[in-house]
């Protein structure tokens, strides 16, 4: 199954290891099929710097990096070539959607469902799932 991964389930992963960390394992473990594109690499990038936000991660720093880099490893990257603008509430969650149009994705897994979800411009075929619905739904 072809997803994106939204930034904040790699951060539960490394925060706790529940359901967010459950899905970043049946990625490495080839089990799902993580997309990636610019965008999101980037934002990524950002949020991994925020030392604050992993104050209690049982990941350290160098931890992470790893943990990125393998995940970035197994993503397919895929070049977004056409801005569908769907007009979600927060304008950055835009590339989310465009990046699981361009990559035929099934669904993207978030923590940020009603966001998401609020579109303009909809996808019917690409679902917004959290973590525990993911692996409810597609058991690994």
């Amino acid at each position: 199954m072809r997803i994106v991964v939204d930034t904040n389930v790699f951060v539960g992963a490394c925060l706790d290891a529940g359901a967010s960390n459950a899905v970043i394992a049946s990625c490495l473990r080839g089990a799902l099929a993580p997309i990636m594109g610019n965008a999101l690499y980037a934002e990524y990038e950002d949020v991994l710097a925020r030392q604050a936000l992993f104050a209690k991660s049982r990941l350290n720093l160098k931890e992470r990096d790893e943990l990125f880099d393998i995940f970035a490893g197994v993503c397919e990257w895929v070049r977004v070539y056409y801005q569908w603008r769907p007009n979600l509430r927060d304008e950055s969650d835009n590339h989310l959607m465009e990046l699981a149009v361009a990559g035929n994705a099934e669904c993207i897994v978030t923590r940020n469902h009603r966001d998401l979800a609020s579109g303009e411009l909809a996808f019917p075929q690409i679902r917004i799932l959290s973590p525990e619905q993911l692996l409810k739904e597609y058991p690994q």
